[in-house]
């Protein structure tokens, strides 16, 4: 499909990201074959991750913070007795120790990493420091002064436990670092620790089970798999107006809420966002805010 002509393709695709590839990377590739008017990835993942990368096309790109800030889901395995510069396989060892933990030790810290937390994100991320990637300044040799933020961890489960090594699935929202997380448990447990395997199994409302391979998704058809704009909006309250009243929103028109007041069915607060519908058509997100409902996301016709 890839010819000097952009396609008009608007939704979400859910790629299974292989191992070793980039995020840019698979966006590259799917810029090429598909030829789309926009393209994005919703939600970095290492080159050394593998699973749900959300893929927008087109209009969709405009709802990429919507998916981001959803909650992740992942599965990762920590190998104990080494620290690496990037906390994971990929970095240069720097520190090591024969201590291992037991798995009543494992256990046992698992509740300080739950809830909201203070975590300092790795020197190799894509964080910037005045206006630089942070795993640029590293990668150059210069010190890299993060500070440590707050990030939500619902759940921390350890699935299973060798003598070095630890299985681990969390639940968290986002900004959380993993190779944070694997880097930080080892240190509580005095046995250092770096992420040996990572696989994210949901990103927002995009579930593995949807996933695509990239490399059985070349020889298919892209609109089969596309998914609808509003399937990454789940979470947002739906308001369905007659056509007349949503053209208006479409027309960059600001609506009183006396004038939506027959079709709600939610109460309204403060700077609720909200999915708007025309009919069953779904043509963007409207804001609600001091007495008005607003254009915030709202698509025009095809």
């Amino acid at each position: 499909m890839s010819t000097n002509t952009k396609n008009n393709l608007n939704g979400f695709l859910v790629i299974d990201k292989p191992y070793d590839m980039g995020s840019t990377q698979v966006v590259s590739k799917l810029k090429w074959a598909l030829s789309p008017q926009k393209i994005g990835h919703a939600g970095t993942l290492d080159p050394l991750a593998t699973g749900v990368l959300p893929i927008a096309l087109g209009q969709a790109t405009k709802l990429i913070p919507f998916v981001m800030d959803g909650t992740k889901v992942y599965e990762f395995q920590v190998t104990w007795g080494k620290q690496t510069d990037t906390d994971d396989l990929a970095g240069q060892p720097f520190q090591t120790t024969d201590r291992r933990p037991s798995t009543a030790e494992i256990q046992a810290i698992l509740p300080q990493f739950i809830g909201t937390i203070e975590q300092l994100p790795p020197a190799y991320s894509a964080l910037k420091i005045n206006g630089q990637r942070a795993y640029d300044l590293a990668r150059s040799g210069q010190e890299v002064a993060l500070k440590p933020r707050p990030v939500q961890v619902d759940s921390l489960t350890l699935l299973q436990a060798t003598t070095d090594t630890a299985d681990f699935r969390v639940v968290c929202g986002k900004g959380t670092y993993v190779r944070s997380l694997g880097r930080d448990m080892g240190q509580k447990l005095g046995c250092l620790g770096y992420i040996t395997r990572l696989r994210r199994l949901a990103c927002g409302p995009f579930r593995i089970e949807d996933a695509i391979p990239l490399d059985d998704f070349a020889d298919k058809n892209p609109p089969v798999f596309l998914l609808p704009m509003d399937s990454a909006l789940g979470q947002l309250p739906a308001l369905a107006l007659p056509t007349e009243l949503a053209t208006r929103l479409r027309q960059g028109q600001r609506l009183p809420l006396r004038d939506i007041l027959p079709f709600l069915d939610i109460n309204l607060t403060d700077d609720m966002v909200l999915r708007l519908y025309s009919g069953r058509q779904f043509i963007g997100l409207v804001r609600y805010a001091k007495g008005v409902i607003h254009p915030y996301r709202v698509f025009p016709e095809k």
